[in-house]
This record gives structure tokens, C-alpha cells and sequence, in this order.
């Protein structure tokens, strides 16, 4: 069961994970021994499973984040394909199968600008119908 202390040291560790067993005794107040004896003992029974790097890929420049799914008429499929590549905020374009044709990725920065994109989207020449959902979150497996 975890305390108040490996709280705090795994909050300071999500803040900095290159952190010195020294700055993270300074700001929790506690000495480097109390530091590096939790840190084990979090690791052993697993609270803690492993640390990773982040790279500016990772943090997306994109807070507002979904996935259109399209319906095409006809044989206009590769039209909006380079149609919707060419747009800054599609991400991928994805050719499917099953009820719909494509699914773009998509990121703004805000809803209007969504928004904006998903209503240009929608007139472009060929597509019939459109769903779009939100993305909220991503776990990494």
C-alpha cells in the first residue's frame, strides 16, 4: 500500500524522470537513503513497472484529436484520398473495409477548428456520409 511519500515520489518522477536521487530527497524533504529505499520497494511490488523517454513525437502538437470515418460515391475514393492528405490537419488517411470507405486521423488545436475541418470535409466532391468520434485518451500497451 502507498503512503503519502510514494505519492508524492512517483508525481515527481512523472514530472521529472531524469530527477537525482538528491533533488528528489530536497524536495520531498527526506534524506537520498528514504528516496532510493522507496524506490525500490515501489519498483518490487510493482507500483512502479518501468520508466521511459518521451520524445517530441510522443507530446502531440494536437490536443484535439479524432477519427472520420467516410463513405465515398462512386469511384472518387483515391480523389478525396489526396484530397484529404493534402489538408494540414489529417494526420492519415486510411483506406478500410466494411461499411465505410476511408477514415482520416485528424488533430487541431481546438473544437472550432475541428469543427472547421470536419465541415470542409464533408462538402468536399464524392463524400456521401461521415461519423466522427473523439479521441480522449491513449494507453500505450
Amino acid at each position: 500500500m502507498m503512503d503519502e511519500l510514494d505519492k508524492a515520489l512517483i508525481v515527481a518522477l512523472q514530472r521529472d524522470g531524469r530527477a537525482s536521487l538528491s533533488e528528489l530527497a530536497h524536495d520531498l524533504k527526506v534524506t537520498r537513503a528514504t528516496v532510493q529505499a522507496r524506490l525500490d520497494k515501489l519498483r518490487d511490488n510493482g507500483e512502479i513497472s518501468g520508466f521511459t523517454v518521451l520524445t517530441r513525437a510522443d507530446v502531440s502538437p494536437h490536443p484535439v484529436r479524432g477519427l472520420m470515418m467516410l463513405g465515398i460515391e462512386g469511384r472518387g475514393t483515391e480523389r478525396v484520398m489526396r484530397l484529404l492528405a493534402a489538408m494540414p490537419e489529417v494526420q492519415a488517411v486510411h483506406s478500410t473495409n466494411g461499411h465505410w470507405d476511408l477514415i482520416a486521423e485528424i488533430g487541431t488545436p481546438t473544437l472550432l477548428d475541428l469543427d472547421s475541418t470536419l465541415f470542409r470535409i464533408r462538402r468536399m466532391e464524392g463524400v456521401t456520409r461521415s461519423e466522427t468520434n473523439l479521441l480522449l485518451s491513449t494507453r500505450r500497451g
